[in-house]
């Protein structure tokens, strides 16, 4: 917890964050350090008078760079308006946190109301502290950008975790340890002053008396305020707007600023976009994770280099065998020996101070979005989280390729040649002694380990029994299943790897060689590896909505709630013929179970087919329908009962999905051209129960129908 404080703290005051608000580049500031950086701008760039001659196209118009200048190139801590001559100059300061900041032009003038509420001057601009983007204000000045309430509660969590012992909030001096809350008055006692102020008689006997530690938690959970429309204060967010990225309240779609966008509900946004931020810190917690164990190779590495005093030792004890000529060449050798010392010390040691600082970064990042995680505000979470995600991918990138890797050896292979004669002392150098170690022995596959199960293989390896020289990781290789040239499917220290995503009812040949600082082995025999004809797989209850209900191993589904609930095969397809079916074991009241397939992005609390992640048919009990992107086609007659059998058809070789009711095609081929990873789908309610059945050979008509074509 404590490497997020970096995020929880604000770049102009350096304190953690009060009122925060959120500026359109996604950056924060405390509503009282945005007030005091505020300066003023000529008449002629007033938000007005831009969009009176048409060129203003948004709320806040941000500053031409070519114009105004706010930072000097040559860092020399001073600003200044290079566009207008009607402008002061204004001298830059570091805030706390050392980002450079511009205090106002003059003071603010004397008013009754705190800073955060005064009146902005007209014609205000703000710079951003962090990413240097200038905006001017419009008319409502800084209660035009919203408030940033997961931030307020992040800080409010993370204040309490650091507290010291709870205080007795009635003592006049040197307040005591509380020893109980009152829930319902909110206040915490010490023992004399719950006796003299919150007497158990009368009204109070009724209030609910808790422990200190037990009233943090109830505080901690108590709802906070919802975050209202900065448009309209009155109302409160309802909806989400793609296209602008920010929650939106009826009135903005009522009055026309959002009505041509699209719009998505707020709680459906709101667990894509923590779905989404989850999903990005999986891929930088590894990053993390290496570099901690990359930290411990260059400390050791340090400790290497630091005991490796044997070098020294051996040079003084032959230099000293010499005559007094060689003593001179000795002094200028062993200050070799040091330089070279030293320059080892000094990569390795900056290396470790800025990958523990990177970490450092990292970690706190990494705190800060689970802890946005845990919100329970979406709106507040979707006003950042966009900002957040691309943050931590770009974090992630940064871990790139080269970066985990040691910029110095450890070795010192030095060593004198004391063989020439006296007149030659002068000519003595350092030459390598050392020979390079051999590579590591051919690898071999155990076979008695190695297997395939639908579309994933497992191999399995060793080196040989008597093999001396270790490896220090291995490469494994497949080919593309149809004979073509090997790729490279894991590299590590690992000796076993199972391979996901390939092609059913296609060979493979494997083969793996092992690798150290010297070189790489040769290849170990060639292993061929057959993938199931058809596929055998269950639904999927890690990407199904929560209201699906599973039984019988996770083949059988039905539902909880009378909406429509999707839920996804746990196999996808992207090559080959497959077909499965689906037998409707509860068929009640006429609904309209949807089948068929999807991308793993799909919407999972619509109708299957309602938006462009899937392909469907829905059917009840006298017809059907096809469905893609919301648009129904190819009404057919014939429905389902219960006892029906639903047939799926994914034809991936001809790029067709066909649909069979109770073995007979239903309508015409569905949908072509359908091309990528597809995982088979239903949607259905509590009026419908389905059972998967798979591993089923594609029916014979149509493979007879498919020959003849």
């Amino acid at each position: 917890m404590e490497e997020m404080e970096e995020e929880l703290k604000c770049p102009v005051c350096g304190s953690f964050y009060r009122e925060p608000i959120i500026l359109p580049c996604s950056h924060n500031l405390c509503q009282a350090c945005a007030r005091n950086i505020l300066v003023q701008t000529p008449e002629s760039e007033s938000p007005q008078s831009r969009r009176a001659s048409g060129s203003g196209v948004s709320d806040y118009d941000y500053l031409d760079l070519d114009k105004m200048s706010l930072y000097s190139e040559a860092d020399s801590g001073y600003g200044s308006y290079g566009g207008f001559a009607s402008a002061p100059t204004t001298p830059c300061q570091k805030s706390p946190n050392g980002v450079r900041v511009f205090p106002p032009a003059m003071p603010p003038p004397a008013t009754h109301l705190s800073p955060a509420l005064a009146s902005v001057p007209r014609n205000s601009c703000i710079t951003c502290p962090q990413c240097h983007r200038s905006l001017i204000l419009d008319d409502r000045g800084l209660r035009g950008f919203p408030k940033n309430r997961v931030l307020e509660g992040v800080i409010d969590r993370y204040q309490q975790s650091k507290a010291a012992a709870l205080k007795c909030q009635l003592c006049e001096k040197a307040p005591k340890e509380a020893t109980v809350m009152c829930e319902q008055c909110d206040v915490f006692y010490c023992d004399p002053c719950r006796l003299r102020c919150h007497p158990p008689r009368g009204p109070l006997a009724k209030h609910r008396l808790v422990p200190p530690a037990q009233g943090r938690v109830s505080r901690r959970l108590s709802p906070r305020k919802v975050s209202t429309c900065t448009d309209h204060e009155l109302e409160n967010h309802s909806m989400y707007c793609v296209q602008c990225k920010m929650p939106v309240c009826y009135q903005c779609l009522e009055e026309g600023k959002h009505s041509s966008h699209e719009v998505k509900a707020l709680g459906a946004m709101w667990k894509l976009h923590k779905s989404q931020l989850s999903q990005a810190l999986n891929g930088l917690s590894d990053r993390a994770k290496e570099a901690k164990e990359f930290l411990v190779q260059l400390r050791n590495m340090v400790q290497q280099i630091q005991n490796s005093v044997e070098f020294e030792a051996c040079l003084v004890a032959q230099c000293d065998a010499l005559i007094d000529a060689l003593n001179r060449r000795k002094a200028q050798l062993l200050a070799r020996v040091n330089k070279e010392h030293e320059h080892k010390l000094k990569v390795v040691r900056d290396q470790i101070s800025h990958c523990t600082v990177k970490l450092r970064q990292t970690t706190g990042l990494m705190e800060y979005c689970l802890e946005v995680i845990k919100e329970n505000d979406p709106s507040g979470f979707l006003q950042i989280s966009d900002a957040l995600i691309r943050r931590v991918h770009l974090t992630e990138d940064q871990w790139g390729k080269g970066t985990l890797t040691p910029r110095m050896t450890t070795d010192f292979d030095l060593s004198l040649d004391n063989s020439p004669l006296l007149q030659s002392i002068h000519q003595l150098d350092f030459v390598q002694v050392k020979a390079s170690s051999p590579v590591p022995a051919t690898p071999i596959l155990q076979l008695e380990e190695c297997c395939t199960h639908n579309n994933s293989a497992t191999l399995s390896w060793k080196q040989p029994p008597l093999s001396t020289v270790p490896a220090e990781g291995y490469i494994l290789e497949l080919d593309d299943g149809n004979g073509g040239q090997f790729r490279e499917v894991y590299v590590g220290k690992e000796t076993m790897c199972t391979v996901d995503g390939l092609h059913f009812n296609s060979t493979y040949n494997a083969r793996v060689k092992a690798f150290n600082k010297t070189g790489v082995s040769p290849y170990s025999k060639t292993l061929v590896l057959q993938t199931s004809e058809v596929a055998w797989f269950a639904f999927d209850p890690g990407s199904a909505h929560s209201d699906i209900i599973f039984s019988n191993d996770n083949l059988t589904v039905t539902c909880s709630s009378y909406d429509d609930r999707v839920v996804l095969g746990k196999t996808g397809f992207s090559k080959g013929v497959h077909y499965w079916e689906l037998t409707v074991d509860r068929y009640d009241n006429h609904p309209d179970p949807a089948f068929g397939v999807a991308r793993i992005d799909v919407m999972k609390d619509v109708m299957l087919g309602k938006d462009d992640k899937a392909w469907a048919m829905y059917v009840d009990n006298n017809r059907s329908w096809f469905m893609h992107n919301n648009s129904h086609t190819n009404r057919t007659e014939g429905g389902i009962t219960k006892g029906a059998t639903v047939g799926v058809l994914l034809d991936l070789n001809r790029k067709t999905l066909t649909f069979f009711i109770n073995d007979e095609q239903q309508g015409p081929i569905a949908f072509e051209n359908v091309e990528g990873l597809f995982f088979p789908a239903v949607s259905l309610n509590r009026n419908v129960q389905v059972t998967l059945h798979t591993g089923l050979p594609v029916p014979d008509f149509y493979s007879s129908r498919a020959s003849i074509a």
